[in-house]
């Protein structure tokens, strides 16, 4: 079930709302613990036991830790049995049959791996049990003792499927205690329009260009079209994304959490440092903190520091997919960061604004090639032609048509790229206070009508991040 779905909008939220809302208090965990379990089984009917397993296993280890706490090597077995047996279950379904392949070919096996379908949200709901037992054996935050309580932070539906990655310790006091005003929920209500637009509206019509751009063989294709096509993907990628958080932050506020913000206008950015600031940043702070800093970060001289950059875009690659386009994206980005560290950043701040923007919009565009093309000979031949090496001449009909036709469109994505839109709402609430109060629900009445209405007959609805 996703968020875009009619049956969510009009059937499964609803009655989860009413539900949670008419609970007493105490009970609201237990209810937020069930419906998310029925939201998982509702695509995942299998998989829900690795969940349910995660759970109660680093429920159980949290409590170990903590009752052991003065037998050091107690807690230290206790600690890597945890996380050794967490990253095998994520290697093991995400990585085996990538390992087996690359085994063969490397060694001219023939061992024969099974197709196993990856479980939706296991590298967001991993990463959160993993910090939750680091922060526990750190001794940063105490273990938590409600099962109920517990199980509801790792299986909460907003956030389970494609994040944001919510770490225990920034939740922890909302799960005991949270309170949900009418402005509150409003805010929460406003920003889940707000994403579901994002996606609805200008995810999914921008991704049938990009859609049409990548079915068409690189040398078939134009210079224009195929920087057209790859600029449809880097809007079509925000949008459902920053949308999908949109939407999951929305709906912890409908339920009185509240969620760290995973976008902050990426493609503002003038630098690739300040875009890997603003672009998925739970998953970025999640690296920094459990992967680069006790590598020892910034604080172990240049090669070091280096050394640390290389293993957390390794792994930041490798995170999103068992293929090498993912580790080559990783390592792509890695290269930028640590040249812009030696000396590129410097030079970009004595440059106008314009320059380290366009640089680093050129840069993100070139890196979703990467990600997007699964096969590395393809993704260089797609980068070939937007450089004019295999294209087919640099313009024809086709591109004129494509570029017409979906003209307005872009220039709406441009917009909605930057805080214009927000900054436009609140101007009409302050400038015209009685008409903003009326003008801004009507503006995301209309949303969620448009956003129903294309549901409505929609073929195309994909969520890109339910595969990671």
């Amino acid at each position: 079930m996703v968020f875009s779905s009619l049956i969510f909008l009009f059937l499964f939220l609803p009655l989860t709302l009413v539900v949670y809302y008419v609970s007493p208090a105490g009970l609201r965990n237990a209810v937020l613990l069930f419906v998310s379990l029925v939201f998982y089984a509702w695509g995942e009917p299998v998989y829900i036991v690795i969940m349910v397993f995660s759970t109660l296993f680093d429920y159980a280890n949290g409590l170990l830790i903590d009752k052991y706490r003065s037998r050091k090597a107690v807690v230290r077995t206790i600690f890597i049995g945890s996380i050794a047996i967490n990253l095998g279950i994520l290697g093991f379904f995400k990585y085996y049959g990538f390992l087996v392949d690359n085994l063969n070919q490397l060694f001219g096996l023939s061992i024969q791996a099974a197709a196993l379908p990856l479980p939706v949200g296991i590298s967001f709901y991993t990463f959160q049990t993993m910090s939750y037992v680091v922060d526990v054996y750190r001794d940063k935050i105490p273990a938590q003792r409600n099962l109920l309580s517990f199980g509801a932070y790792i299986t909460m539906f907003p956030q389970l499927v494609a994040g944001p990655i919510v770490k225990y310790g920034d939740i922890a006091h909302q799960l005991v205690s949270r309170n949900v005003t009418l402005d509150r929920f409003g805010e929460g209500a406003a920003l889940f329009v707000r994403g579901l637009a994002k996606k609805v509206l200008l995810a999914n019509n921008i991704g049938l260009l990009w859609a049409s751009v990548k079915a068409t063989p690189a040398d078939e294709l134009t210079v224009a079209s195929a920087w057209l096509g790859i600029i449809a993907f880097t809007f079509q990628i925000y949008f459902d994304f920053s949308g999908y958080s949109d939407m999951a932050r929305g709906l912890g506020k409908m339920f009185g959490f509240d969620f760290m913000e995973n976008f902050n206008y990426p493609y503002m950015s003038r630098s690739v440092t300040e875009f890997w600031r603003r672009w998925h940043i739970s998953l970025g702070s999640w690296f920094r903190e459990y992967v680069y800093i006790p590598l020892g970060g910034n604080r172990v001289g240049m090669l070091n520091q280096f050394r640390n950059l290389l293993v957390v875009w390794f792994l930041t690659g490798l995170w999103h997919g068992a293929s090498w386009n993912f580790v080559v994206w990783g390592l792509y980005f890695g290269f930028f960061v640590t040249a812009e560290k030696l000396f590129l950043l410097r030079w970009l701040q004595s440059k106008p604004r314009m320059v380290g923007h366009a640089y680093t919009l050129v840069i993100v565009m070139i890196g979703w090639v990467f990600f997007e093309f699964e096969k590395l000979s393809v993704a260089t031949a797609y980068i070939g032609t937007m450089f004019g090496f295999v294209a087919h001449g640099l313009a024809d009909n086709r591109t004129w048509y494509e570029l017409s036709a979906n003209l307005l469109l872009l220039i709406v994505l441009a917009l909605c790229s930057t805080p214009f839109p927000s900054k436009a709402l609140s101007w009409l609430t302050e400038r015209f206070q009685r008409t903003g109060v009326i003008a801004v629900p009507a503006v995301y009445f209309v949303l969620l009508f448009l956003s129903t209405a294309y549901l409505v007959n929609a073929t195309y609805n994909p969520f890109l991040y339910f595969r990671f």
